[in-house]
């Protein structure tokens, strides 16, 4: 299970890589590479809740800002967003940055917990699996 950590770590490493050719690469990379971080953390056994807590606040807060533009992906009938980007159909860049950062947020809100599980030491399955 502690491998999983750096599991974790490798594919946000590559989705920050991936956003390189991207307009707006460094918040992406930035986002990515902290879960990467975190990630790493915890695998080395050095996760306190606040490192993982603190960005998963920040990226929740982001994340809300494309809450809008998710739900009017949503009242448009879902339309297809795994084709190429177009100036004229920016639902395409908005839903995938919504569930960007909604994975980015999520993996970032389960390292809090795991990471508050362990240093309240009543979480002795997470504490074997770590």
């Amino acid at each position: 299970m502690k491998y999983l950590h750096l599991l974790v770590a490798a594919l946000f490493v590559l989705c920050a890589y991936w956003q390189l050719n991207d307009p707006d690469w460094n918040k992406w990379v930035a986002a990515y590479g902290i879960v990467a971080f975190v990630a790493v953390r915890a695998y080395s056994g050095g996760l306190r809740p606040i490192v993982a807590g603190l960005p998963a606040l920040a990226l929740f807060v982001w994340w809300c800002t494309y809450v809008p533009d998710f739900i009017q992906w949503l009242q448009d009938g879902t339309p297809n967003i795994a084709t190429e980007m177009k100036t004229e159909e920016p639902h395409i860049e908005l839903t995938r940055e919504f569930f960007g950062l909604l994975l980015c947020w999520g993996t970032l809100a389960y390292y809090t917990y795991w990471a508050w599980k362990r240093q309240q030491g009543g979480g002795a399955q997470v504490q074997k699996n770590a």
